[in-house]
């Protein structure tokens, strides 16, 4: 028998995304997959691509839950509080949504609305000194997708002295599949085929978690819908504090980073390279005429932006080598 995993909220996009890492995991035995509208129905009724695991998705209860060893949550923004706070302390949580990322209640109630849950370990491993904290904690919040991208191409920067922390601007674009599977109709494939629209601009929830866990002070962010199922390209501006290669500064705080790509030169990020993958590309330069420093940033948004970071995280947090059960390769065309 290996570790016990669940998941709750396993017939959305990042459950799906989930339930093929553990199913993969050479370490993790999935003992339940639960749902809220789906409850009842056969795993691969919801998610095709998982035929063969013979599992039906059971209601989402604490009690489903409590044998694991490691639970998933992967359920949607302000739902996940009450659900952990009824879970044994010896469960290990990682959480996907939003609801213990952030450490100021003003901003969760400023960009979320309702009650501050409180903040767990920020699951970013990357971050200095970070890996110890997550190996160390029972309960840790996974990162924004969005955040993900951004967190990883700004705050080497910031954190070297190389770029300020004020007026830093961000174009971001994001797959359909970030915006969850629940039907809408600026979502359906007519509205979304040969179209870009902006989103939340000026204010984008993930704005409060990047300046917390880089250092920014002032951070604009436009995200755009793109015509495609999953993926973020993330481009990011700052201004210089002197002269600096910012590849170099990059280069070398991920040196020792499994997930964590600086292109060589002349080669930039585009998210068909990192689909299906736990990996983020880089690169970076300074713009000519405005002197700012840009970094462009890719990954996909379900794998790095979600589950694949859900998954590198549970590694960290039991003592398994990181990368066990991720890939660093994408998958195309």
């Amino acid at each position: 028998m290996g570790i016990r995993v669940a998941v709750a909220g396993a017939s959305g996009y990042a459950g799906g995304e989930l339930l093929r890492l553990i199913t993969g995991h050479p370490e993790f035995d999935l003992v339940a997959a639960t749902a809220h509208s789906q409850a009842g129905h056969r795993l691969d009724t919801v998610h095709p691509q998982l035929t063969g695991l013979d599992l039906v998705l059971a209601k989402t209860d604490p009690a489903a839950l409590a044998d694991a060893d490691l639970v998933f949550l992967a359920l949607p923004h302000g739902e996940s509080a009450a659900l952990a706070a009824q879970l044994p302390p010896e469960v290990r949580v990682v959480d996907l949504g939003a609801d213990h990322r952030l450490a100021d209640p003003y901003a969760w109630a400023n960009y979320y609305g309702g009650t501050h849950a409180g903040q767990w370990t920020y699951g970013l491993p990357e971050l200095p000194g970070q890996r110890e904290r997550v190996a160390a904690a029972t309960r840790v919040a996974n990162p924004g997708c969005y955040a993900s991208a951004i967190i990883l191409a700004l705050a080497p920067l910031i954190a070297a002295g190389a770029a300020q922390p004020a007026d830093v601007v961000v174009v971001a674009a994001s797959g359909t599949s970030g915006a969850g599977r629940g039907t809408k109709a600026h979502l359906l494939a007519s509205e979304v085929m040969g179209d870009l629209s902006p989103y939340r601009v000026g204010a984008h929830q993930h704005v409060p978690e990047i300046k917390q866990a880089t250092g920014a002070t002032s951070l604009s962010l436009t995200p755009v819908l793109a015509p495609m199922p999953r993926g973020i390209l993330a481009t990011v501006t700052a201004v210089p504090v002197r002269e600096v290669d910012p590849q170099a500064v990059l280069a070398e705080a991920y040196a020792d980073a499994p997930f964590v790509h600086v292109l060589p030169e002349g080669r930039w990020p585009h998210t068909a390279a990192t689909l299906g993958s736990n990996s983020c590309h880089l690169q970076a330069t300074v713009d000519v005429d405005a002197g700012r420093l840009i970094v462009v940033s890719g990954l996909d948004n379900l794998g790095r932006g979600a589950a694949g970071q859900a998954v590198q995280n549970a590694n960290v947090m039991l003592g398994l080598p990181e990368a066990t059960g991720l890939s660093v390769w994408g998958v195309t065309p």
